[in-house]
Parts: structure tokens; C-alpha cells; sequence
């Protein structure tokens, strides 16, 4: 089926939005629909500050997608998880000095916005948890303009309840490989070297050039 989302941009910056799994057609910005002569294929879209964007798809790859801002620390702040960032400070032992001063204090920035996960804070009854929830992989964490388009073949058109989690088949995962590595084939060809020795032949041609003595300082 053909899935449409209108995009408004009630933010102080811009932001590229990226669809995993499918590529989509902007179809649409502040004044409506567009031309169809003007619409192209995106997986990105930027829609800066009081701006719209329409985007349509057809919905033939089944999964979870995440439907996010490409902005680096938009995307550490939903997707960093464990993984260090190249803009994190590493804050072992100043939380707890920093704590004995101002109690409140909260350390960001190690893993983009990964640790507010860790936090139970109060929110008013009508909210919904932006920073929490569990995924199939842990944790899924929901602020930094990240969401998740969860499409499915048996979901009826205009059925909006949650399908749960996409059940990947087997072997489609990916995982680490901790066990051990096989050397290349080519390696030991290569006499174990991954970038072999040009080896000297006798039919190398050495030429000696010789400088003119006259005309010095010229």
C-alpha cells in the first residue's frame, strides 16, 4: 500500500528526515501537493524552520524502520546506544562531585542522549514517554526527532493499532563474530603480506643523468 506523511517543522533549525528501508517521493511542501512533473525520489529531506514536506512511499518492505533527523547528534541522541560518540566527554567520577553540589545535576553528551533512557522522570498523564521503551534489541530511545514506521503484509489499510515487533527471519541479523579469523587465501600467496614487494628484476633500467657544467647559475 502507498503510506503518506506530512512533515511540519515547529522547531528552531532545520532538519533532514531519513527513511530507512524505502525510498519515498516529495510530493508535497507548505503550499500542498506539488506538481508531478517537480517530484522527485528521496531517502532524505530536509525541511527547515515553519516548513512543510509531504513524502510518499509504497510500503513493500516489511521490518521496522526508523524514520529519523540526520542531524549527527539527533541521530547519536535515538540511535548511539552504547557507542561512543566523537563529540563524548568521558564524565567517569565528575557526575558524583558535581552531584554533591548541585543534586540535580544530569551528565549528557557521553552517549548522545542515550543515559536519559536510564531515568524515570515525572511527566504530565496526557505525555507519552519521549526518551523510553524497549526494543527487540534494547533499548529504543524516542527523543531526537526519531520514530519507527512499522510496516507489515497482513495490516489492513486504516488498522493504526501496533503490530508488536517485526519477528526477523532467521539468518538476517546481524551479529558480532567472536570466533576465530581465517586468513585470506590470497595471504599466504602473497607471502604473508597484504601488500607484497615489488621485487627487483635484472631487466630494471638504471639511468644516470649528468648536470652541464657551463652556463652555471643559470
Amino acid at each position: 500500500d502507498k503510506v503518506r506523511i506530512r512533515i511540519g517543522n515547529l522547531t528552531m533549525t532545520n532538519h533532514p528526515m531519513h527513511l530507512h528501508g524505502h525510498e519515498f517521493l516529495v510530493t508535497g511542501t507548505d503550499g500542498g501537493p506539488t506538481p508531478k512533473s517537480t517530484r522527485l525520489y528521496e531517502v532524505t529531506t530536509d525541511v527547515a524552520v515553519g516548513q512543510m514536506r509531504q513524502i510518499e512511499f509504497l510500503a513493500d518492505e516489511e521490518g521496522d524502520w526508523a524514520f529519523h533527523c540526520h542531524k549527527s547528534h539527533h541521530t547519536m541522541n535515538a540511535m548511539g546506544h552504547d557507542i561512543p560518540t566523537m563529540i563524548g566527554v568521558d564524565h567517569r567520577g565528575v557526575a558524583k562531585k558535581i552531584n554533591n553540589l548541585i543534586p540535580d545535576y544530569m551528565v549528557m553528551g557521553e552517549r548522545g542522549m542515550a543515559d536519559m533512557t536510564e531515568m524515570e522522570m515525572p511527566i504530565p498523564d496526557n505525555t507519552i514517554p519521549m526518551m523510553t521503551g524497549e526494543g527487540p534489541f534494547g533499548s529504543v530511545e524516542m527523543g531526537g526527532m526519531f520514530s519507527v514506521v512499522k510496516v507489515r503484509r497482513d495490516q489492513k489499510p486504516g488498522d493504526y493499532k501496533n503490530p508488536g515487533w517485526y519477528k526477523n527471519p532467521e539468518g538476517t541479523v546481524a551479529y558480532e563474530y567472536t570466533g576465530p579469523m581465517v586468513e585470506p587465501a590470497r595471504f599466504k600467496a602473497e607471502g604473508g603480506q597484504s601488500m607484497p614487494r615489488k621485487e627487483k628484476s635484472s631487466s630494471d633500467t638504471v639511468v644516470k643523468v649528468k648536470k652541464p657544467s657551463s652556463h652555471s647559475g643559470h
